[in-house]
């Protein structure tokens, strides 16, 4: 077998494998699903995120960045799924959580005796990864309980996660297969060369089909998004997957790194998989909430 068809078929594997739990716990609706799958590639897209800079010397507390991210996606999915409270409560609590651990890093580097702008990198590169990654991820969750609960007590905004998701994985594949096939201009080549204009504009073409095919297919599981909307949305997500995508490229070359991890074979780290999600999910969010409400 040559290396080539040994990555093709790691990455087919790890592709199926993650469709198939990623699926099962969006149509199922498992709450424990949820935590798992949201925390467990959160937190491990995190651990890849303060990897990448020791990789380029970059000072930074790791262990407590990672505790940090654990109370943000754990903290959101107590609340609301156990707690069983509004989501304006979830909002002090984040407020909170942030300007504790921002103390906590002041205390942390007064006890260090170093010079010049250690201190202030060391602060400034683990707060990043917060506000980066964790932060933006417990969105997911939010999403999940945003929307009323059935008759019956279960959730109903796993529907709009699954919404959410395809239409940021249409996103990427519309901007890779244009880009591909007549992709010429070239976007922001000081950040990713292989990025075109066309890849952007096949990117929202794809989005907005992928999510009017959804509320298509979904009907009233999809009850507040009309056609409209979807087309508004495909137009949301679409730009922001791409933003997102070239965010984690601009940290990947900044530390000098091809793939952020190695979490999943033939296809990269978690924060490869997630990258456009940590730009959608708070979109899609605002979006439900100030427009659709």
């Amino acid at each position: 077998m040559t290396d080539a068809q040994r990555t093709f078929f790691r990455r087919f594997a790890s592709t199926a494998i993650l469709w198939t739990v990623a699926l099962w716990t969006i149509f199922t609706g498992s709450e424990p699903g949820f935590v798992l799958l949201v925390s467990g590639l959160g937190l491990v897209g995190l651990w890849e995120y303060y990897t990448m800079l020791d990789a380029k010397k970059l000072p930074n507390f790791k262990m407590f960045g990672m505790v940090c991210g654990a109370l943000m996606l754990g903290g959101s999915f107590y609340w609301l799924a156990w707690a069983r409270r509004t989501p304006d409560g979830l909002y002090d609590f984040e407020i909170g959580a942030l300007l504790f651990f921002m103390l906590v890093v002041f205390g942390r580097q007064m006890f260090l005796k170093v010079q010049e702008l250690v201190p202030l990198e060391t602060m400034a590169f683990t707060l990043f990864g917060i506000f980066y990654v964790a932060w933006p991820f417990s969105f997911v969750a939010k999403i999940v309980y945003m929307i009323p609960r059935d008759a019956a007590g279960q959730v109903a905004g796993h529907w709009y996660v699954l919404f959410l998701v395809l239409v940021t994985k249409f996103s990427d594949m519309g901007a890779y297969l244009t880009g591909s096939l007549i992709g010429k201009h070239p976007l922001v080549p000081h950040i990713s060369p292989k990025k075109t204009w066309e890849g952007l504009f096949g990117a929202l073409a794809f989005s907005i089909g992928g999510g009017c095919a959804l509320v298509a297919l979904l009907g009233e599981k999809l009850a507040f998004i009309s056609y409209g909307h979807a087309v508004v949305l495909g137009l949301v997500l679409g730009f922001a997957a791409v933003v997102g995508d070239l965010a984690e490229s601009l940290i990947k070359r900044s530390c000098g790194v091809k793939d952020s991890g190695r979490f999943l074979p033939g296809i990269g780290g978690a924060l490869d998989l997630i990258d456009s999600i940590l730009f959608t999910a708070p979109m899609m969010f605002f979006y439900l909430r100030f427009v659709l409400r």
